[in-house]
Parts: structure tokens; sequence; C-alpha cells
């Protein structure tokens, strides 16, 4: 089996709820399997601010998780055109699977939610490639052969899928951005288990 981490930091749901999208485009694949994984929030002290078990949704990532997947879809809000400081927080603790190579070669992909169109979407993109490429990881975006890509409203970029979710986080996921995440699942699980095999 073929598993795909889908690992996210979500503060309002948006990005939460792309992550399940995306899963359903992972598990369309035969013998491929996504677990999902977030991250705590921190403190302005940057330590853990919540309890090592969330009370509810997925569990926090560990570095097993990391690890063991053969394919990982990295997940953030847009925080100033950049990764939220609590995904940001978790990734530069894996320098220990960074001196194994233990990420080196396995493929990986980006999503994020922003609260406007122009609001950092591709900057955070990049902000979350540059690690994985760091780490040794293959970046699989999204082809223009995806229709939803030249869509006139909504989030998508050729980097990995994106949301507009408005202002205050009032915009649900639309019909495209829906489709594109779960295109991006799709995609990413095929090359993982070309890769696996």
């Amino acid at each position: 089996m073929t598993q795909i981490l889908i690992l996210y930091y979500s503060s309002g749901g948006s990005v939460a709820e792309m992550a399940s999208y995306i899963s359903r485009g992972v598990e369309s694949v035969e013998n491929c399997e996504a677990y999902i994984r977030t991250v705590p929030k921190i403190s302005p002290v940057t330590k853990n601010a919540k309890p090592e078990v969330p009370e509810n949704g997925p569990p926090y990532a560990s570095y097993d998780d990391l690890i063991k997947c053969d394919g990982l879809a990295l997940g953030s809000p847009t925080r100033f055109g950049n990764m939220a400081a609590p995904l940001k927080f978790f990734i530069d603790s894996t320098s220990d699977i960074w001196l194994s190579g233990g990420l080196s070669g396995k493929p990986a992909s980006v999503f994020s939610s922003t609260g406007s169109l122009h609001g950092g979407q591709e900057t955070t993109l990049l902000s979350m490639i540059l690690p994985l490429i760091h780490h040794g990881m293959l970046i699989i975006g999204l082809p223009y052969s995806e229709p939803g890509l030249f869509s006139k409203e909504g989030g998508g970029t050729p980097y990995g899928a994106t949301h507009v979710a408005g202002k205050n986080n009032e915009l649900p996921i639309s019909k495209n951005e829906k489709e594109l995440c779960f295109a991006s699942g799709k995609r990413l699980a095929i090359i993982s288990k070309k890769l696996a095999d």
C-alpha cells in the first residue's frame, strides 16, 4: 500500500477541508492510502501551546509519519505571503530527517488558503517548497491540463492547489477548488506509487 502523508496547519478550517479533498484524490488511486496529520499552535515563546494529543481532528504529526510516507502533501494558510509559523516550527525541527536523507527522492505537493485572490498564494506555496527541496523531495505541481487553472475566480496555481477564503473566511471552497485539490492528491498518489514500485 502506497502511503501519502497529508500534513497541514489550519486556523480557520479551510486548509483542513482542502486536506480532505486531497485525501479523496489520493484514495481514488488503487492501493494508495492517505493519512492526515496536523501540527499544534505555538505560543509567542515558540513552544507547543496545545496538549500533546488534539481534542478533535487528526493527530499531530510525528517524525515517523514523515519517514514512513511514500509521498507528502504539505498545506498552510498564508501569513503575509509565507507559511504559518506552527508549520514552519515543525519543519524547522526536522534536521535529523534531513541529515539521514529520510525524505530524499520522495514526491511532494503543497496547498494553501488565502484571504484574498492576490493574498500571497504562490509565495506561500514557494515558502513550503523550499525546505522540501532541501530535503531532496521531488516537487509535484498541477499541470495546465487541469482546466481549473484557467478559472478567473477562486484559487488554483501550477505550484499547487489554493483556495480564496475571503477577508473573514466566509467563502466556501468552490467546485473548481475542490476539483484541483482532488487532482493534486490523485497526481501525487500516482507518482508516489510509481516511484515506490
